[in-house]
């Protein structure tokens, strides 16, 4: 049996040398001249038959140069034997055409001609061995016709193999794809809302002991943002998620505030499309988390600058921590995506992002997208 899916296989070949129960029946019956060459000929055309056929089928030796060796071995055994015997012998000559069919050296063009080449010189000589007109045409149509259907079902197999193992491959993509984009948004969304919720707890244990109210307020903002993160993750799981620059600058104001940090914000420009600010808003969302964990600033300034044709946003901090000088770097390359994974959403809309020490101190992060980009979900990550 054959699997569907899989297309025939090498057994499948096997049956159609039933074809020679005449000239071997002509042997038994004392038909044929030379009876023992004869079935030395008939031995040798099936062993060199099975030899192409099995070693077509053979991922090790399919694309070598033996089954073509054992074809041109097997052409010189049906040419032999048909021109020694004539009769039912030349019905070898389908045969040797089902068995050029299965040897993948010969698929396209090659094996057109070589399949025209033999059908006819079948033909010829089935017309001039045994003087019958209508046996030559039959052996001839038959000889092209096995090679030319035996090579199309084969290829036809192949080519499902082929488009079933690349729609394997697309779903794994798709999920590989998804899996980072869930990885992705999972880090930001966490990584900067823990850090406004912890900085704000701090500032509730700061101000219980004196200012009740103010701490209260805190304690309030620390709930807001819990809602609201647990809003964005349903969304983040959905897929769905779409940032917003004015709501992410407005937590800027908050985180930022909270941790005793001094916030400048600017914008400028005209109103920019929904990807573009989603896209920023991731920007701002992850450097100004990275300003309120790592940095020990005192002053964070946000700019948003937008013209016609393209649009920068720039933050900047003095910080003095272990981030703000020789590990820098290390800002734009920690957690799972951060900065560098920033770097390659805008690479996917066209646009470009920097990051590094802002002179002899502080932090920057720059931000470029052509006005009206659009942030490419299935932008490749690797893995970090």
């Amino acid at each position: 049996m054959t699997k569907p899916d899989r297309g025939p296989g090498k057994c499948a070949f096997l049956p159609w040398l039933l074809m020679g129960l005449g000239a071997f029946s002509n042997i038994i019956q004392g038909k044929t001249d030379n009876p023992w060459l004869a079935g030395l000929g008939l031995l040798a055309f099936n062993s060199f038959y099975i030899s192409v056929v099995w070693s077509s089928f053979n991922p090790r030796r399919r694309d070598s140069r033996y089954p073509l060796i054992a074809l041109g071995v097997l052409t010189a055994i049906t040419f032999a034997i048909a021109l020694g015997f004539g009769g039912n012998w030349f019905l070898f000559f389908p045969l040797l055409s089902l068995a050029s069919g299965t040897v993948r050296a010969l698929r396209g063009k090659k094996l057109a001609l070589w399949l025209i080449s033999l059908s006819g010189a079948a033909g010829y000589l089935a017309g001039w061995r045994d003087g019958d007109p209508s046996e030559s045409f039959g052996i001839g149509y038959g000889t092209f016709l096995s090679g030319m259907v035996t090579a199309t079902v084969l290829s036809l197999f192949d080519t499902i193999q082929e488009l079933n193992a690349t729609r394997q491959e697309l779903a794994r993509s798709a999920v590989e794809k998804e899996r980072l984009r869930f990885s992705r948004d999972l880090h930001d969304l966490l990584g900067h809302t823990l850090s406004v919720v912890v900085v704000k707890a701090e500032a509730v244990r700061r101000l219980a002991p004196r200012n009740l109210d103010a701490a209260l307020a805190q304690a309030a903002d620390i709930e807001a943002v819990g809602r609201q993160a647990l809003t964005e993750i349903r969304e983040a799981v959905s897929g769905y998620r779409e940032g917003s620059l004015s709501t992410e600058l407005d937590r800027a104001r908050s985180a930022l505030e909270a941790a005793g940090i001094e916030p400048f914000v600017r914008q400028a420009g005209p109103p920019l499309s929904s990807q573009t600010g989603a896209l920023l808003g991731w920007v701002v969302r992850e450097g100004v988390t990275n300003t309120v964990r790592h940095s020990g600033a005192t002053r964070c300034e946000i700019d948003v600058h937008a013209d016609e044709e393209r649009v920068r946003l720039t933050i900047t901090d003095d910080g003095r921590g272990p981030v703000g000088t020789a590990a820098a770097t290390a800002r734009g390359l920690e957690g799972g995506t951060g900065l560098k994974g920033l770097t390659e959403r805008l690479a996917a809309a066209g646009g470009t992002l920097h990051s590094g020490p802002d002179g002899r101190r502080g932090f920057r992060v720059r931000a470029e997208l052509p006005v009206g980009a659009a942030d490419m979900p299935d932008v490749e990550e690797s893995p970090r």
